[in-house]
């Protein structure tokens, strides 16, 4: 048998377990209920900021419609606007254009009007230069540049400066250029022809032109001669000096007026007018000589005669 003391023991510490996990058991039960309070409570927390930032989304996704119309329309204005701009640009650029154009025309009718038009005409029995006809400007040349220093030869303004630089070319290549005649009055041409009449008859009439008909008189033709010739013209042709102006007399705007076969008078080597060197050029680049053209063809190249 159990002694009673024992059994006594027993029942008191099987009741303060009993008391114990009814203890526990309650005070878990509390702690749950609190929490579950307190997370039902952040749960409400939680939905009320939820439905302001619904409401805070639906403000601005209506804002950003209503910006994304007026955008549509901004859009709208711009293309039209940019349309317009394009327009007026256009319209601008022709207008420029066509002042542009009118500029240029107004400034090439002044050019041709300061630029004397019988400088390309045909002469040598084809035009006439009247006894009144003097050259806008006259210059003399340096008499480095000519034959006999003791006599003065003159020579169209614009025209020495090419003169200078094609005698200059040739003496750094070993070539003298010499000039033995240039301008010529219409008084003078009448007095040379004169002279020659008296002496070869109308003979002269083949290497010798009459007052008004000389190249001479419009102030942009000389007569070259070289070393060794004793300032004749004769026999030119054979010098170095010749074969020099055909290889380089067009870059500086001379051309050979009367070559072999020439319609007009006999073949004169000497003899280089000053016609620019845009035409002398396109001659040289065409085998052609200055009386080959038409005068039209020939009128074109007044525009740039010194440039």
């Amino acid at each position: 048998m159990l002694n009673v003391s024992k059994v006594t023991w027993l029942f008191v510490v099987i009741s303060l377990l009993a008391i114990a996990t009814a203890g526990y058991l309650a005070f878990v039960s509390i702690d749950q209920k609190d929490q579950i309070a307190m997370l039902l409570e952040e749960r409400n927390i939680f939905l009320t900021k939820s439905t302001a930032l619904e409401g805070e989304l639906n403000t601005a996704t209506t804002t950003i419609l209503t910006l994304e119309t007026e955008l549509a329309g901004l859009t709208g204005d711009y293309s039209a606007l940019s349309e317009n701009y394009e327009g007026e640009r256009n319209r601008n650029e022709e207008f420029e254009g066509t002042i542009k154009e009118l500029a240029g025309t107004v400034g090439v009718l002044d050019k041709l009007s300061k630029t004397d038009e019988e400088l390309l005409q045909k002469y040598s029995k084809v035009s006439f230069l009247n006894e009144h006809f003097i050259p806008d400007s006259l210059s003399k040349i340096e008499p480095a540049n000519v034959y006999d220093e003791s006599r003065e030869h003159y020579l169209h303004s614009k025209v020495v400066p090419y003169l200078e630089e094609m005698a200059e070319d040739a003496k750094a290549d070993g070539i003298d250029l010499w000039v033995v005649s240039a301008y010529r009055s219409f008084e003078y041409q009448a007095q040379l022809k004169g002279q020659y009449l008296v002496t070869y008859g109308t003979g002269a009439n083949a290497f010798s032109a009459d007052q008004g008909f000389s190249e001479h008189q419009l102030g942009t033709a000389v007569d070259f001669t070289t070393a060794g010739r004793g300032g004749a013209l004769d026999g030119f042709e054979t010098t170095p000096a010749y074969a020099w102006l055909q290889e380089n007399a067009h870059d500086y705007g001379f051309t050979l007026s009367y070559p072999e076969g020439n319609a007009y008078y006999v073949f004169e080597p000497w003899h280089w007018r000053f016609v620019g060197t845009k035409l002398a050029r396109d001659l040289k680049n065409e085998n052609a000589s200055f009386y080959d053209w038409e005068q039209r063809k020939i009128n074109e190249y007044l525009i740039n005669i010194f440039d």
